[in-house]
């Protein structure tokens, strides 16, 4: 079968409407998602630090079509979006909770969407352990069995190293996919390109 890794902050509205995405072409095209959770604010430290210089001094054009553009796609992977008052948000608890997840073969969907929605739609404080405790028991998972495994050492670095794994196979943000290893994606909108390759 063939595989997609998937590099993913929950902290991109972009990696958001890909998150959908990629769920929707499984329902058409036969892979494997390899969960990938990665730091995307330590990517753009890093190596890509222009988004910062561009949410300093915005083009209005391109910042005024860039809103049009995810409107577009919300609409089309039927996502309600609600720009959070804390932005950028600290994803760190959430994205080494996805290991949590990926590590039990268990509600990685259930959970990724619910963290999407908590933050994107409802405004939620995701980098807050109540809203955690709040997304992980829905899933009847014991919080504080989810809470000690966030904060373990391997899991730390587990999330660290996904990061530079990415870095290093030339990636720059999220979302970004690599289908049979070498070939690579990145965005939301590449997923058609997906499609047609698979």
């Amino acid at each position: 079968m063939k595989k997609i890794e998937y590099y993913f902050d929950c902290s991109s509205p972009w990696t958001y409407l890909s998150f959908r995405g990629i769920l929707e072409l499984q329902k058409n095209k036969e892979f494997e998602i390899i969960w990938k959770p990665i730091l995307v604010g330590g990517i753009f430290n890093s190596t890509n630090p222009s988004v910062y210089e561009s949410r300093k001094n915005p083009v209005k054009e391109k910042l005024e079509y860039s809103q049009k553009d995810m409107d577009d796609w919300a609409k089309l992977r039927n996502i309600e979006f609600n720009w959070p008052k804390i932005f950028p948000i600290n994803s760190v608890k959430s994205m080494r909770g996805a290991f949590f997840f990926i590590d039990k073969n268990k509600h990685v969907e259930e959970y990724l969407e619910k963290i999407f929605k908590a933050y994107w739609t409802e405004g939620k404080d995701i980098s807050s352990d109540d809203c955690l405790n709040e997304i992980v028991s829905s899933l009847s998972v014991q919080a504080d069995d989810f809470l000690k495994f966030i904060a373990l050492p391997e899991t730390k670095e587990r999330l660290i190293k996904n990061t530079q794994e990415l870095m290093d196979r030339g990636g720059f943000g999220s979302p970004t996919f690599f289908l049979n290893v070498n070939d690579m994606y990145f965005g939301n909108d590449r997923i058609q390109l997906l499609n047609e390759k698979l």
